[in-house]
């Protein structure tokens, strides 16, 4: 998977209110759903000049001066760095094939796929920090997509989101209720993604981590998904 195609399968999946090309940026309106979708980007040639350009507009949307780090963006890094940006949020990109994530046994009502989410599930995920603005961003997304909720012990246990992008199926937003971590939730949810990938016609399925989980960055390597990208964030 390449660093272009990686990208736009989290745009589509995941996307900004706007974005909007200014100079060498892309201007990102997040609306408060998190860095993903407030960061500016240099899709462009670029000087050290511009870059009050992108903190100005990144002023006027109410945000603070966050860039998006990818591959190939060494220089920008630097002159960040020298201007006092930090880095934050470091960011692996894992993939794998559906086919293989699907095959794994579940317990039987395991968990489900539906859309719109049930009130259940927007409860787990307001428990663990996605509000409002989050689920805005569910919304704006324009191709298929579903919430996933798992379950343990006959008690609602874990939710993720789930959207497409071309061949790709991008999982984002998995959250498991604290009280009930680590009885295979989790997994389920991966399983039942790559399921549902593979019934929209998607054979890859993708997700993001911060590189410092490493809990779930075991996880996803122990059903073989691999790194396949990375990012960072910039920010003032």
């Amino acid at each position: 998977m390449t660093p272009e195609v990686l990208f736009a399968a989290m745009e589509a999946t995941w996307p900004a209110a706007t974005a909007t090309r200014l100079g060498p940026w892309t201007i990102r309106d997040g609306q408060g759903g998190g860095k993903r979708v407030s960061a500016a980007t240099a899709d462009a040639a670029w000087s050290d000049t511009d870059i009050p350009q992108a903190e100005s507009a990144m002023a006027a949307l109410g945000q603070p001066a966050l860039f998006l780090i990818r591959d190939g963006d060494t220089a920008l890094d630097a002159a960040l760095g020298a201007r006092g940006y930090r880095i934050v949020d470091p960011v692996l990109a894992y993939a794998g094939p559906a086919a293989d994530l699907a095959v794994a046994d579940l317990p039987r009502l395991a968990g489900f796929p539906h859309w719109p989410p049930l009130a259940v599930a927007t409860h787990l995920w307001a428990e663990s920090g996605i509000g409002p603005a989050r689920l805005a961003v569910m919304d704006r997304v324009q191709t298929q997509k579903t919430a996933i909720l798992a379950r343990s012990n006959d008690r609602p246990a874990g939710v993720a989101f789930v959207a497409t992008a071309g061949n790709i199926a991008m999982l984002h937003a998995l959250e498991v209720a604290p009280a009930l971590r680590r009885q295979g939730s989790a997994h389920n949810i991966l399983t039942l993604a790559a399921r549902w990938a593979l019934d929209q016609g998607a054979d890859t399925l993708a997700l993001v981590v911060t590189t410092a989980n490493d809990g779930a960055r075991a996880l996803y390597a122990s059903h073989g998904m691999a790194v396949v990208g990375h990012y960072h964030y910039r920010q003032k």
